[in-house]
């Protein structure tokens, strides 16, 4: 028969020693057991955790911390939690950590420097075992934030040269030229740029744009409408209507985000426009939704959910003190050509 525990004389809490002594383990796999961890048996995790329910046992991260020097937090900085693509991401992210013994702390940057640099502040005071975030764009203090913290760090949805950065993602810049020599190889010639928030990633789709619209002699600069404003379909309606106000023989509108492009759509269909026949339309990231709009809407698609897959995956193994492949991840996309285009 187990030994009856005995609750701390500090705090008069029940203690993970109390949760290994009834269970008839050690302490180190009863902390491994109630984490989740793959390499503790079936049977052992069962029995720790029914000694914990039995105790009430509620681990204390304070302590926790204290004993590891670092917490079993990952913080994840995305920008914005109304993109579904960062949702998505996030899911993704969740189902690789959480088995593994992880929780995670987001933090939502809405792409300020500032919030960016106040959040890491924060979040490396509570001492995480991981941190995501997102692409490389940020000050000179968050940069020496996370290289002076000793966090592992993995960067999302960008990819980089530079062999001291761990990242997974893809080439914006590239997936940009792809649709605009889609749009090209359609016969369109007088295609707008149409971008909102104006993040990194949007202007490097709107470099990519720039070099192939170069390359075929069509480049002009007054087709690219962009808006700081964050993106939506409202925006998409409104930037829409603006192109074809100001250029009526733009016969292609590339849009930086689905959202947009969906808007885009409607806006086109309420002035009596029809899509491809006198405007072509196209999107980026193939968000829920663009395959059921009227028409349905030629898109680039992003793989996020495996960026967040593998960058979880990378994350562990830097936690973990694994060596890694490749510091660089590139996942690539694809063009998903429908009846917009």
């Amino acid at each position: 028969m187990s030994a009856i525990p005995r609750k701390s004389r500090a705090s008069g809490r029940i203690t993970l020693d109390d949760v290994a002594l009834s269970a008839g383990v050690s302490r180190i796999t009863a902390s491994r057991a109630l984490r989740g961890e793959r390499s503790v048996g079936a049977e052992l995790v069962t029995r720790v955790a029914q000694a914990a329910q039995s105790l009430g046992y509620v681990p204390d991260p304070a302590a926790r911390a204290l004993a590891s020097a670092r917490t079993h937090t990952v913080v994840v900085l995305i920008p914005l939690l109304s993109n579904n693509l960062f949702v998505d991401l996030l899911e993704a992210v969740h189902s690789v950590l959480h088995p593994a013994g992880y929780q995670i702390l987001i933090g939502v940057t809405h792409y300020q420097a500032e919030e960016e640099e106040a959040l890491l502040g924060s979040y490396l005071a509570h001492r995480p075992a991981g941190l995501l975030v997102t692409g490389f764009d940020r000050t000179p203090r968050c940069k020496a934030l996370i290289d002076q913290s000793g966090v592992p760090c993995v960067h999302l949805m960008e990819t980089s040269n530079d062999p001291a950065l761990y990242c997974v993602g893809f080439s914006q810049a590239e997936a940009g030229g792809a649709m605009t020599r889609h749009l090209l190889s359609q016969g369109h010639r007088r295609i707008a740029f149409a971008g909102a928030q104006l993040d990194p990633r949007v202007m490097q789709r709107l470099e990519g744009y720039r070099q192939v619209m170069a390359e075929a002699g069509c480049h002009d600069p007054v087709l690219e409408y962009l808006s700081t404003k964050p993106s939506s379909m409202a925006l998409g309606g409104e930037l829409l209507s603006d192109i074809r106000d100001t250029h009526p023989d733009v016969d292609a509108v590339f849009f930086c985000n689905d959202d947009l492009a969906q808007g885009g759509i409607l806006a086109a269909l309420r002035r009596g426009l029809k899509v491809p026949e006198q405007l072509a339309i196209a999107g980026f990231n193939d968000l829920a939704g663009s395959d059921q709009m009227w028409p349905s809407l030629t898109t680039i698609r992003t793989p996020r959910v495996q960026i967040g897959e593998s960058a979880a995956t990378m994350l562990l193994q830097l936690m973990r003190g694994e060596s890694v492949d490749q510091s660089c991840i590139d996942l690539g996309w694809s063009l998903v050509q429908r009846n917009s285009t």
